[in-house]
């Protein structure tokens, strides 16, 4: 049967006879009594649940505990808040932000130290953006944000006492519980070979989505392959021309080799959920759940992407955004799994760039996402690739507004004329976050900022971090 294994707080664990749908914060709670990692939203919004996670040589990461699966934890370490005080009393962190009154009513205290202390083990508290970034996944009901943030600048960079012992990578897991199967194999062929026999598996990456049609739909699985102990879905290469991110490849991970490319990606990137969510999210779960709300397809669109699936030995490519048929429908056939995502590497300086339109700066769903890829020569558009989220069932390629630059010249009057052209390529729907009009003025605007960009050669505004709408 095997036992999923872990270290928590130095202390191993081996646990038998737990639903491998159980999530840790639960798990934590109920069944250890370690009260400290708080359910706020159950959804990996709010930050409460924050927990600490690393695998064996990496670094600590902020982890929602909230979503997490059980079996996501076999082979790494978790500390929790109870185990930051030592003999000498308070960690600096905490005692921080009792001396600055950063605590307020108290529930997400925790949540806030955790995520607080990873960012201090790596010194990635140097300055209050630093701070911002680290805490962009926690929530203050009570808005008192600026004490917290106070308190984590007088900290600075501080470690706390080693409590692990020697942790080493177990073997692959095969894990059953009742009727209920979990499957974590190690290398891509066992992936590979598990879903073909098991193509009705549910298969789980970063559990950002599944865990919350675990928590909030109960959804209750039978089979369950997670891809997080591969090492091959993780890496990321330059060969040639391109490079290739595997798909369990995170955004933290993938952040900066983007960013070697295509600069104008990053500060996307930075806005898909908090640190907690880029942490555990991947490329290659985001691509292939087919979230119609997704924010990397567009940008990836827009960047030429090619998507690479594979199904036991046979492999085949497609263009990225041939992939989406239809809001849930994607090409992929049982058996089938997204193994890797090829970006090509421009060959002049890249001209893409990214504009998200939401309510909040932090953690929140595009109402609309623009990505634009235009080069030119003498003036005169050589290429064009436009793509749109957020708006339909599907990220979408904008080809009629494309089609309309191509070859013409790069001037206000060519941009208006792509405008209109938009209506013959969008279909926006009207939800919660905007209307069908709303959506298709935005988009159209948005090419037309994206001009005036490329064209003053500075971005328009200098937003502040918490505007009502952003891009």
């Amino acid at each position: 049967m095997g036992a999923i294994e872990f270290l928590l707080n130095g202390e191993e664990v081996a646990l038998t006879g737990v639903s491998p749908t159980t999530t840790l914060l639960n798990w934590l709670r109920y069944d250890r009594g370690l009260t400290g990692t708080k359910e706020g939203c159950a959804e990996g919004d709010c930050g409460a649940c924050t927990v600490a996670m690393r695998a064996p040589g990496g670094d600590w990461l902020p982890t929602c505990a909230c979503i997490l699966l059980i079996g996501m934890a076999h082979g790494r370490e978790v500390r929790t808040v109870e185990a930051l005080p030592s003999d000498e009393g308070l960690h600096p962190i905490q005692r921080a932000m009792a001396d600055g009154h950063g605590t307020q009513c108290g529930f997400c205290t925790p949540g806030f130290v955790m995520s607080l202390w990873v960012a201090a083990q790596s010194g990635a508290l140097g300055g209050r953006e630093d701070v911002c970034d680290a805490l962009s996944g926690n929530l203050c009901r009570c808005t008192g944000y600026g004490p917290i943030i106070d308190a984590a600048l007088s900290v600075g960079h501080t470690t706390s006492p080693d409590l692990s012992r020697t942790i080493s990578d177990p073997e692959p897991l095969t894990y059953r519980h009742s009727e209920q199967s979990f499957w974590g194999p190690t290398s891509v062929d066992a992936l590979a070979d598990l879903i073909a026999e098991h193509p009705e598996a549910t298969i789980l990456s970063g559990a950002t989505d599944i865990g919350l049609w675990v928590t909030k739909h109960d959804f209750d699985p039978l089979e369950i392959i997670y891809t997080g102990r591969v090492e091959e879905l993780a890496r990321i290469e330059r060969r040639g021309g391109a490079l290739h991110f595997g798909a369990g490849a995170t955004y933290r991970d993938a952040v900066d080799a983007l960013a070697t490319i295509h600069p104008g990606i990053s500060p996307l990137i930075r806005r898909i959920g908090g640190a907690q969510v880029r942490s555990y999210g991947t490329i290659g779960g985001n691509i292939a759940n087919g979230s119609p709300i997704g924010d990397m397809p567009p940008a990836l669109i827009a960047a030429g992407a090619t998507l690479h699936l594979r199904r036991g030995a046979e492999r085949r490519s497609l263009p990225l955004e041939d992939f989406f048929l239809g809001y849930g429908k994607q090409d992929r056939s049982p058996g089938e799994f997204v193994e890797m995502v090829e970006v090509p590497v421009p060959t002049v300086p890249s001209t893409l760039a990214c504009y998200k339109i939401a309510k909040r700066y932090d953690q929140d769903i595009s109402s609309v996402l623009g990505c634009f890829a235009v080069e030119t020569e003498g003036g005169i558009v050589t290429s064009a690739r436009i793509a749109f989220g957020g708006m339909a069932g599907v990220p979408k390629r904008a080809v009629s507004a494309e089609a309309s630059l191509t070859g013409a010249p790069w001037t206000r009057a060519t941009v208006e004329q792509a405008m209109a052209a938009l209506a013959e390529d969008l279909s926006p729907l009207s939800d919660h976050r905007a209307s069908a009009d709303y959506r298709l003025t935005i988009a159209r605007n948005l090419l037309l900022k994206y001009f005036l960009e490329t064209t003053l050669a500075a971005p328009i505004t200098d937003l502040p971090r918490n505007p009502v709408a952003v891009v």
